[in-house]
């Protein structure tokens, strides 16, 4: 998003740039809810009725709780979260469930500026990503940046998120870990910046990658608040 020096215009587009340095531009972004349940005592029952939609959505299994599970739901509608998906939730067997608010998160994917294909790397990879059968692993959380983060220069911004980013891409150069990227500014009751969700084919590389982020620049030293933390594998989900 940017902003003119006059404030007579918004743009409110994704950025990305091409190879040969052209700017490009699109609006439209994918979002994500995550939501988390207890006293499921049946997966089979609620996993029958997930098969009779064609919403695009992930039924984890609690790895903390022998009851529990966790949904994610996604679209590039806004609306559908309180259409569609509303409608479901009140019509099913999540009627008979505990919700666990403190795990309720809703983000977009969003551009880092750079991007030479934004269809692709804003609404089709986060989804083939979430969607594909072979990372069933996953670890979801929010995160809430420290506000003195905002006050640094551009160029010091870059240098720590850098840091943080090229450990990311060395967890997902190996094919061991992938991530997912959720901006919820304005979306999130605690005020948190963004959903972060960690996938893997198992379990361990995820904690890793999360235990090797601590020590940069980012998390040592600019961020507020970390967590709670969703551990589950899926038991069901959409097809690609």
């Amino acid at each position: 998003m940017s902003v003119d020096n006059d404030d007579t215009k918004l743009d409110l587009s994704e950025k990305g740039r091409k190879q040969d340095g052209t700017p490009i531009y699109l609006d439209k972004r994918l979002f994500m809810q995550f939501m988390a349940f207890s006293d499921c005592w049946n997966t089979n029952e609620i996993i029958k009725e997930l098969e009779g939609t064609d919403m695009d959505l992930v039924l984890y299994a609690d790895v903390n709780d022998p009851y529990g599970i966790g949904l994610l739901a996604l679209s590039e509608d806004p609306d559908f979260f309180v259409g569609e998906l509303r409608g479901f939730l009140n019509d099913s067997s999540f009627m008979e469930y505990t919700p666990k608010a403190e795990f309720t998160m809703l983000g977009r994917t969003y551009s880092l500026g750079y991007e030479p294909d934004l269809q692709k790397s804003l609404l089709e990879e986060p989804r083939r990503r979430v969607l594909d059968s072979e990372w069933p692993w996953a670890i979801w959380y929010p995160l809430r940046r420290d506000k003195v983060f905002e006050t640094l220069s551009e160029d010091e911004q870059r240098a720590i998120l850098g840091e943080h980013g090229k450990l990311g891409f060395k967890f997902g150069h190996s094919g061991i870990a992938k991530d997912i990227r959720l901006a919820c500014h304005g979306l999130d009751k605690y005020d948190n910046d963004f959903v972060i969700g960690v996938l893997g084919k198992e379990l361990y590389p995820l904690s890793a990658l999360i235990q090797a982020m601590r020590k940069t620049k980012q998390t040592s030293q600019y961020l507020e608040s970390l967590g709670p933390f969703f551990v589950g594998k899926v038991i069901w989900q959409s097809k690609i």
